[in-house]
């Protein structure tokens, strides 16, 4: 009888065990979260943009612990808005739970935004912001980004200062600065934007202006160069001043005046935008004046915060939204003075 009590007893503590521990490894199981991010981006040959995906594999790997785990499946449009709605389905068949994406179309998002509302997906927007009123269609939209109205300033604010430190850029010696623009996507905002705020910065500074011509490059600096070399045989040493709407198109232009053998000094200033890696370089070496950096590190960090709060559902007032559901990473100039630490920051 002793015997059988305490069989009964093991078996019961045995019992207790295993419940205890299958309790344990449920609860355990229920803090595991997975984030399987898929990103749908417009054209991945975009330098600066190839970068700030680089960067947002490296972020993702370091995030991962033992309970919380990533995925990343990334998607190139190559310029189709076609493309990237098929693009969009096939990530959320193959089981993405929050979307990146990367607009080919910034006016275009309804189909994309449908897809994912029917998944019940959210989705992060980033480096080409959509149009407002499409961030009205869903409660589950974001925007991660930078100001472009800060970019062209700050350009502006760039090529003043340098205009003032050289002032043999003027070399017809007529009080005016004779540019050129050269500008990314026809009708495409961040263009437009960065194109009018550093010119009217230019004029407010005091730098009197003559505009010679400008030339859509579609942000490629292979474009650019063409365009350059049409510009240089329209007006030939005549153009003082280049400015890029990013450093694709600056590298472009200076590409352009190598291959007519410029001398530098008869070369005019060239400004970019973004602070890729060889724009940094091209300012190490003196052939780039100058560049905005965007912030991609920063944009990165908060994607990947927003994502993961997404998933777990935990973290989210701790994000700091400068509207609504927008995140906007502030630009920095960057001259030959700084541009070896915003490069070291990129590595």
């Amino acid at each position: 009888m002793g015997r059988m009590r305490r069989s009964w007893l093991l078996s019961g503590i045995c019992c207790a065990i295993f419940l205890l521990l299958t309790g344990c490894a449920s609860q355990s199981d229920s803090e595991r979260y997975t984030l399987q991010l898929g990103v749908a981006c417009y054209n991945q040959s975009d330098t600066f943009l190839s970068q700030l995906i680089d960067r947002l594999k490296t972020d993702l790997a370091a995030a991962e612990t033992d309970s919380f785990q990533t995925h990343i499946m990334v998607r190139d449009a190559a310029g189709s808005q076609r493309t990237q709605d098929d693009q969009v389905k096939e990530l959320l068949d193959a089981g993405a739970n929050v979307l990146c994406v990367n607009l080919v179309d910034r006016a275009d998002p309804s189909e994309i935004i449908d897809l994912a509302r029917e998944r019940n997906v959210p989705i992060i927007f980033f480096n080409r912001e959509p149009v407002a009123e499409d961030m009205r269609q869903w409660d589950q939209l974001y925007y991660v980004g930078a100001d472009a109205k800060q970019s062209g300033q700050l350009q502006g604010e760039l090529a003043a200062d340098y205009i003032t430190q050289h002032p043999q850029i003027d070399r017809n010696k007529d009080g005016k600065i004779q540019y050129v623009v050269l500008e990314g996507e026809p009708g495409h905002q961040d263009a437009i934007i960065r194109t009018e705020t550093a010119v009217d910065t230019l004029k407010s500074l005091g730098v009197s202006l003559d505009k010679l011509g400008s030339g859509i490059a579609n942000w490629n600096r292979a474009q650019a160069q063409n365009r350059m070399l049409q510009l240089i045989s329209q007006h030939q040493s005549g153009i003082e001043l280049v400015l890029a709407n990013n450093d694709d198109m600056a590298l472009g232009a200076i590409a352009a005046y190598q291959k007519l053998n410029y001398t530098e000094s008869a070369m005019p200033v060239v400004l970019g935008i973004d602070g890729t890696d060889v724009g940094l370089e091209a300012i190490l070496n003196h052939t780039l004046a100058a560049t905005v950096y965007n912030d991609k590190e920063g944009q990165t960090a908060a994607i990947l915060q927003l994502a993961q709060a997404l998933v777990t559902g935990q973290g989210m007032d701790q994000i700091q939204f400068a509207k609504d559901h927008y995140i906007y990473l502030p630009y920095t100039k960057v001259t030959a003075e700084n541009a070896a630490a915003y490069l070291a920051k990129s590595d």
